[in-house]
């Protein structure tokens, strides 16, 4: 007797998972139905849910590629003060020491006078004339101490050693003011204030974009709500769960939000890699942003996927909670 009741137990519960699954793959299929339904109304939530979707995805590109710019311009710009051209080797030393205990530096480099000498014929094209006349000059290069930062955008232990160091007020060139004291260091800070900036505006835009297309496909699902009306009053005079009227409109916006999310991330890669060329003749480095999208496709697929369904879902639950009034 035990046996046989739990065999039917058994059985009852394969029953139920029978039913469960078959109303899901009747929601899943009438929710494609419902998509392919509507036609205009389904381009016109799917494109908006693109360009939502493509505006994000732009949005932490453009971020990615600024962050990468600004560090590539980090490793570029070095910090100078500079000190006589006739300064001790002890005392380059003792400056030296001093600048790598300040926990905003990453490392010092002394350049000497004749090294100066060298650099700058090369950059004015290393010719031996130049090189000649350099040596010919009576004015002499100073030394200088090149020192990189953590953050070149701050520089307050720097300014405080240009100050207070006493080995460097000894030995320091009257003649020229450390580097940070002039327009390198606000031309860098104007960078920091444009990617600020520009990664503000990126998030607004996106946040912008996202509620407009939340309530696109909100009125969306309505507007299909209200077109089957009847057929939804006969589903629930029949007693069907809250959960099955639900299920098609929610499978509706998640195939927008995946149908978009394809569009999306296949329309930033390939803006991307178009925008490369032009974009690196201004020494904007955008190659590992590229590198990084083609790396990871698949996780930022997912993601945009993730993304658009749940802006779909959201917006498909707050439709049928108001307007079917479940």
């Amino acid at each position: 007797m035990p046996r046989k009741k739990e065999n039917t137990k058994v059985i009852g519960l394969r029953r139920r998972r029978k039913r469960k699954w078959l109303t899901t793959v009747r929601m899943v299929r009438y929710g494609v139905n419902n998509f392919s339904r509507n036609l205009w109304l389904t381009i016109a939530a799917t494109a908006v849910m693109t360009i939502t979707l493509l505006i994000v995805f732009m949005t932490l590109a453009a971020r990615d590629t600024l962050v990468s710019t600004v560090d590539q311009i980090k490793q570029k710009v070095d910090m100078s003060i500079y000190v006589k051209t006739d300064v001790s080797e002890e005392a380059v030393n003792k400056m030296r020491d001093d600048l790598k205990k300040l926990s905003s530096v990453t490392e010092v480099k002394y350049i000497s006078p004749q090294e100066a000498r060298k650099e700058f014929a090369a950059k004015r094209g290393g010719d031996s004339g130049t090189l000649n006349a350099l040596n010919e000059a009576t004015n002499q290069f100073p030394g200088a101490l090149r020192i990189n930062l953590v953050d070149i955008n701050d520089t307050s232990q720097l300014d405080n050693f240009a100050k207070t160091n006493q080995t460097y007020l000894e030995n320091r060139d009257p003649d020229r003011p450390a580097s940070f004291e002039g327009p390198r260091r606000t031309a860098i800070k104007t960078i920091g204030t444009w990617v600020d900036f520009a990664e503000k505006a990126g998030v607004s835009a996106s946040a912008v974009f996202v509620i407009i297309s939340s309530l696109i496909v909100f009125n969306t699902i309505r507007m299909a709500i209200f077109n089957r009306k009847e057929e939804i009053q006969m589903m629930k005079l029949i007693g069907a769960e809250k959960s099955f009227i639900r299920g098609p409109f929610i499978v509706e916006a998640v195939m927008y939000g995946f149908i978009a999310a394809l569009l999306a991330t296949g329309i930033g890669v390939a803006a991307l890699i178009f925008a490369k060329d032009p974009l690196l003749r201004y020494e904007v480095a955008i190659q590992p942003t590229i590198d990084s999208a083609i790396t990871y496709i698949g996780f930022i697929l997912l993601a945009m996927i993730a993304m658009g369904a749940i802006i779909g879902i959201v917006s498909s639950l707050l439709a049928t909670r108001r307007y079917l009034k479940l």
